[in-house]
């Protein structure tokens, strides 16, 4: 039982990088200028595996596949059995629970976003109390 708790632990543990590089890769700025050629690319290319090619690119959920694969092939990381079952069930649950953190990420930055919105409305509320209190 051990050892099942300790690949789970590792597992949880790989699902953080996976969901960070495939977060930055498909929301941040410091990757706009590259998403936007690909997302234009996914839209504007005449073959159809070249459009799919560019939105694998560009959706967080596509992208963390790839992510998930280079972290299998430089770990060597496998769960359940010590063949080729076990890397692919670590591949699709490393997948899974990267996305739950991205998920949670988001939903996170959303709240976040909005307490942010609440308090500026708020202290323009405030504000405008003030002018006319003057």
């Amino acid at each position: 039982m051990e050892i099942i708790a300790e690949q789970l632990l590792k597992l949880l543990i790989l699902a953080i990088p996976v969901a960070c590089i495939a977060w930055t890769v498909t929301h941040e700025e410091i990757f706009r200028e590259p998403r936007e050629f690909c997302i234009e690319k996914s839209q504007s290319c005449r073959k159809l595996y070249q459009r799919k090619f560019f939105y694998l690119i560009t959706c967080e959920y596509c992208f963390s596949h790839y992510v998930t694969l280079f972290f299998l092939l430089i770990t060597g990381f496998n769960i359940f059995f010590d063949d080729w079952r076990g890397y692919l069930v670590a591949f699709f649950i490393i997948v899974m629970a990267a996305n739950i953190y991205m998920s949670l990420f988001a939903y996170l930055r959303q709240s976040l976003k909005l307490e942010k919105i609440e308090a500026k409305l708020k202290d323009n509320e405030w504000h405008e109390v003030k002018e006319e209190i003057k």
